[in-house]
């Protein structure tokens, strides 16, 4: 089984931009984390974090999008950086079956839109930074 992007929604209320996708990956929440929630692993498919500091409250610095906090942790689970003038950027990983795992993104921002098919290529790039999961 290989990851899939099953779907990708754009809200906008006032000035404020929610886009969700819904990546099902067929390697488990431990392999994924590390994707989302270390310096390493973002730089291989989303930007560089010049700071991440992995805790609740811990300064983050996307090196695209610019610096601020760790709003929600729950290390294997739940990763979300509040960048300043830049929005939210949620993580939310969930079991699905034996093997895989379900990663619920939202990106919250106010400003110019971002565009759901460069978030859509940047989860495809994920997918194969992860491999088939073995």
């Amino acid at each position: 089984m290989t990851g899939s992007i099953e779907q990708g929604t754009s809200q906008t209320h006032g000035n404020t931009h929610i886009l969700h996708f819904l990546v099902r990956l067929p390697q488990p929440m431990e392999k994924v984390w590390p994707a989302l929630a270390t310096p390493e692993g973002l730089a291989g498919w989303f930007t560089a974090a010049d700071e991440l500091e992995p805790r609740l409250g811990g300064a983050v610095t996307l090196r695209d999008l610019g610096s601020g906090r760790i709003t929600a942790w729950d290390v294997d689970r739940v990763a979300e950086y509040t960048l300043e003038g830049a929005g939210r950027i949620r993580f939310h990983l969930e079991r699905d079956g034996e093997e895989g795992c379900t990663l619920r993104f939202t990106r919250e921002f106010q400003g110019e839109e971002e565009s759901e098919p460069d978030w859509r290529a940047l989860f495809e790039h994920m997918i194969e930074q992860l491999g088939d999961g073995r």
